[in-house]
């Protein structure tokens, strides 16, 4: 007997993927933000979260489907972010930095050492 295809491509699944759950206050909670399949790797959810996309982001979490696999990126992505800002100089939200401070497990807020004058 066949087993009839998939009708979903095993390599749209066979990938990290990416999800935020964000904080919309009192009212509304936390809920896991919809999004389209095509944005939930890593760096799309970095840029998402930089321009503003996310505003109040507590958790997120990557998982692979075909692998079968799932785990809690928090961390992972609040020092991905912290890294990003030091490296672009990149100027992030009050609510960011708060996310980076309570998730990051690495200091990023040494200020690089300024050139001595008169130094060549």
């Amino acid at each position: 007997m066949r087993s009839s295809p998939s009708i979903v491509p095993a390599d749209r699944l066979d990938r990290d993927i990416y999800l935020v759950l964000e904080d919309f206050g009192a009212r509304a909670g936390c809920a896991w933000r919809e999004t389209d399949e095509t944005d939930t790797d890593l760096e799309t959810v970095l840029q998402g979260l930089l321009s503003g996309q996310y505003v109040y982001p507590v958790r997120i979490v990557c998982f692979n489907a075909i692998e079968g696999w799932s785990r809690d990126a928090t961390s992972d992505v609040a020092d991905a972010l912290a890294q990003r800002a030091v490296d672009t100089d990149e100027d992030i939200s009050a609510a960011l930095q708060d996310f980076i401070a309570t998730n990051g497990t690495r200091r990023f807020d040494v200020q690089l050492a300024l050139p001595l004058q008169g130094a060549a």
